[in-house]
């Protein structure tokens, strides 16, 4: 009984030895993995975060009258595209009319007081000649020929002498008077010529007109801080440089800088712009951790209308020449290399800028280096493999 239970082990150990054998042999004889495989290159690498703003006018304004009136004729409507400086509309204001023909009279009578005036000096100046060239020759004489003229005579000549100086006097006062009348004359038809000019509204930027609020003959306020109830007379867009309004976020706040090339993407349009990082808030938003960042879009052919949506790819920082190899080939720091002689070679890397594809390599890999790609898990070092180049991105 004994023998027997023994020999049925030995029959059951052969044919253990005899199975692991073949086993053996079958491995020895199955071919190697096949990996896909991608060759480390040298390229320029980015990262960068995508927002999302819609287009609006870089600036965008209701003009109002600075004096009230009656319209008297509106040049523009609705899409009307206009110049700096360009006539809009023209108020009718009649009692101004008469202010002005007023101011200029009052310029005009001051003028002829100054005239007046310097013909007084100059007939008070004749008389002081004559009545001190007399005064002269009587006091000569009378130095002369003691007695021969009256004193009398010689002291009313020096009173008359004195008389005409103050008549002088009071020629240059009159005349400097009349004279500050015209400077004042002149300033209230500076004043009024001013007022009369704010009739014509007109544009004061080149844009385009996206609303109009008056027609002929509607009475417009003075746009003033007093009248608060004053209507406007349009409303105009400058459209011809946009602006995106777009939050960064906390994370990324520290790569923006003003002048920043960024791509701008319209969705709708299916094109993309170039705009520019013009300014920034330079502090963040409490509520929201984001920092108000403004980008300038050209939009020199009018294609872009403010309100349509707009993607940014707002760059955060750049690698230019650099190794890198695709994201799925780096694994906790570890790349798995295939040799010349097809083995897998495993090898430290320093990593550097990650993207949403590449991996910047700093150190541990060169150029044309052929790596492993996807899962490596059953991958040991100086394995056996067949490699099989991907496609780029893989």
């Amino acid at each position: 009984m004994l023998a027997r239970y023994w020999r049925i082990i030995g029959i059951w150990l052969a044919i253990g030895l005899a199975s692991c054998s073949k086993h053996e042999e079958v491995e020895r004889h199955q071919p190697p993995p096949t990996v896909s495989v991608v060759k480390a290159k040298i390229e320029d690498l980015s990262r960068d975060i995508v927002l999302t703003a819609e287009f609006r006018p870089f600036q965008s304004i209701d003009v109002m009258a600075k004096v009230a009136g009656y319209i008297k004729t509106i040049n523009v409507d609705v899409g009307s595209r206009v110049q700096a400086g360009q006539l809009l509309a023209t108020l009718e204001i009649p009692e101004m009319a008469d202010d002005l023909a007023r101011a200029k009279a009052s310029l005009e009578r001051s003028q002829a007081e100054v005239v007046r005036a310097r013909d007084e000096l100059q007939q008070a100046q004749s008389e002081k000649d004559i009545v001190h060239l007399t005064y002269t020759r009587m006091d000569n004489v009378s130095k002369a020929r003691p007695g021969l003229v009256a004193q009398q005579e010689i002291d009313d000549a020096q009173s008359k002498d004195l008389v005409a100086d103050a008549k002088i006097a009071s020629a240059r006062s009159a005349l400097a008077a009349a004279q500050q009348q015209v400077h004042m004359s002149d300033a209230e038809l500076a004043r009024v010529n001013t007022m009369f000019n704010y009739t014509k509204v007109t544009a004061p930027f080149a844009g385009v007109i996206t609303k109009r609020y008056a027609d002929t003959g509607s009475m417009i306020q003075a746009g003033t801080a007093s009248q608060t109830q004053a209507m406007p007379v349009v409303q105009l867009a400058e459209n011809t440089l946009l602006r995106l309004i777009l939050p960064v976020p906390e994370s990324s706040v520290a790569s923006v800088h003003t002048g920043q090339q960024v791509e701008v993407n319209v969705p709708t349009l299916k094109r993309s712009f170039p705009g520019k990082v013009a300014r920034f808030a330079d502090s963040l938003a409490m509520d929201t951790r984001t920092m108000h960042t403004e980008v300038d879009v050209p939009n020199p052919d009018w294609m872009l209308i403010p309100g349509m949506y707009a993607e940014v790819h707002l760059g955060l920082e750049k690698r230019d020449h650099v190794l890198t190899v695709p994201v799925t080939a780096v694994h906790d720091g570890t790349v798995f290399v295939v040799t010349p002689d097809n083995l897998v070679a495993i090898e430290k890397v320093e990593t550097g800028l990650h993207t949403a594809d590449r991996v910047e390599i700093r150190s541990g890999l060169k150029e044309n280096d052929v790596v492993v790609v996807g899962t490596t898990s059953e991958l040991r070092e100086g394995a056996s493999v067949t490699p099989k180049l991907a496609s780029e991105g893989s």
